[in-house]
């Protein structure tokens, strides 16, 4: 479960996300930036001492030199001999006691240090006098100069942690208020999908969603919405077409049903077996108009299973199946094989065989060939063909062409229907294309990839 505190809203997320990494990343920074100042700091002082004790030193000439003429960063420098006594120091550190026992290595000459004593804290260099210039003064004997100089207030005190941390809060604040602008920004148009989706109705699915211009990953959001709520509103609007369409294809044979009863009750003296059987028949035409409805409900949804299936052999099943009629001749070059249900394609050609059957004169011919870089059936007869202003009505849903009705009254009209149906899920079409005679039903399919 999500914490009760944590924000709800992704630009809240986002911007205390970055708000925290960003204060991390500074906190680093700034920690370094506070090591390398104090470093400088120490640096350049230790190197300010180091060259006032060398310049003390170059300029002895005595066993006991004079007062040195100093700086006001460097104010302190003494001379200090072997047993810890003063020889010689500048005006401020005159009178004063040795201000450091340090003494250098003995492999080095100088050595550097902070020295805290009473509250105060010096920068203090300790330079041994060159052994050549001993042995000329002093006989050989060791002496130390002391160079020092208090330490920057700025390292003595907490300030420059104080002014560190006040910068890498204020730029984590600037990070955090730059992210929720952005962000924010970004979003708007999110925000603007959200309203207008909002307002969309299944009775009205006739807006679309604010649309920005480029090609990022908004604006591909908002294009795929567009296109779902395009293809939901056909859907919805051939959902409409159809639900009049089978509430009116219905009522016709319930009414009927109805009246045949009537009959039977209201006349008993009539031929009531008669009266039921057809009663029953009328019964059995509503079973099939129904049960077609409900296959090409299904049929909508796409195939459930889908296997290799080779056009030539189920085409050539199909046709010795027709053994009724006029006959049927299956040409194929080659086998070529789809993928998807092969229940449902052998219904297809099924149809369009009854459909090439019921119109034609002689016979019926099967062609399976590749087109288009896919697999192509073409079902062709030699009846009296389709006007080019019905070809595409004639897959309407209880549609159903003058000449058709008349050879096959209890025809439900969903046989084509139902094909281009099943030939839209597999990916493909069927149409009516041009014939020099008769009605020519083609149906289109991807070839199945090698290895399937």
């Amino acid at each position: 479960m999500r914490p009760r505190l944590a924000p709800t809203s992704i630009r809240a997320r986002f911007t205390l996300v970055m708000t925290g990494v960003s204060l991390l990343v500074y906190a680093i920074i700034g920690v370094g930036v506070d090591t390398a100042v104090h470093n400088r700091i120490e640096r350049d002082g230790f190197r300010d001492t180091q060259r006032a004790a060398a310049e003390w030193i170059g300029s002895m000439r005595s066993p006991t030199p004079p007062q040195p003429i100093t700086s006001a960063r460097v104010p302190y420098l003494q001379l200090v001999d072997a047993t810890g006594s003063v020889v010689s120091a500048s005006k401020a550190a005159s009178g004063l006691p040795a201000v450091s026992t340090l003494r250098p290595p003995n492999d080095g000459r100088t050595q550097n240090r902070v020295q805290c004593a009473n509250g105060r804290c010096l920068l203090l260099t300790a330079d041994r006098v060159p052994p050549e210039k001993t042995a000329r003064l002093w006989a050989g004997q060791s002496h130390t100069v002391y160079a020092a100089m208090p330490r920057p207030a700025l390292l003595g005190t907490q300030r420059l942690e104080a002014l560190v941390a006040a910068g890498v809060l204020a730029a984590s604040l600037l990070t955090g208020w730059a992210t929720w602008a952005l962000v924010g920004r970004t979003l708007r148009p999110v925000e603007a999908m959200r309203a207008q989706i909002a307002e969309i109705t299944v009775s009205d699915l006739s807006l679309r969603v604010p649309q920005p211009s480029g090609d990022d990953e908004i604006a591909r959001l908002a294009r795929t919405a567009n296109q779902t709520l395009a293809r939901l509103e056909d859907a919805m609007e051939r959902q409409r077409r159809f639900g009049s369409m089978v509430s009116h294809e219905l009522r016709r044979p319930l009414t009927g049903l109805r009246t045949q009863l009537e009959e039977v009750l209201l006349f008993p003296e009539a031929d009531a077996r008669g009266g039921v059987r057809d009663a029953l028949a009328t019964a059995e035409r509503l079973q099939t108009i129904i049960e077609e409805m409900l296959m090409l409900a299904r049929i909508s949804t796409g195939p459930r299973t889908v296997e290799p299936v080779g056009l030539a052999a189920l085409a050539r099943e199909e046709a010795a199946r027709r053994g009724d009629g006029p006959p049927v001749e299956v040409s194929a070059a080659e086998e070529l094989t789809v993928r998807g249900n092969r229940v449902q394609l052998a219904g297809v050609l099924a149809n369009l065989l009854v459909n090439a059957q019921r119109h034609a004169r002689t016979g019926v011919r099967v062609t399976v060939l590749r087109s288009d870089g896919g697999a192509a059936v073409a079902v062709q007869d030699d009846g009296e063909g389709i006007a080019p202003g019905d070809r595409e009505r004639v897959f309407e849903p209880f549609t159903r062409l003058a000449e058709g009705l008349r050879r096959d009254p209890g025809g439900s009209g969903l046989g084509l229907a139902i094909s281009r149906a099943v030939a839209e899920t597999h990916n493909g079409t069927l149409r009516v294309e041009d014939s020099p005679s008769g009605a020519r039903f083609v149906l289109r399919l991807p070839l199945a990839p090698p290895h399937s």
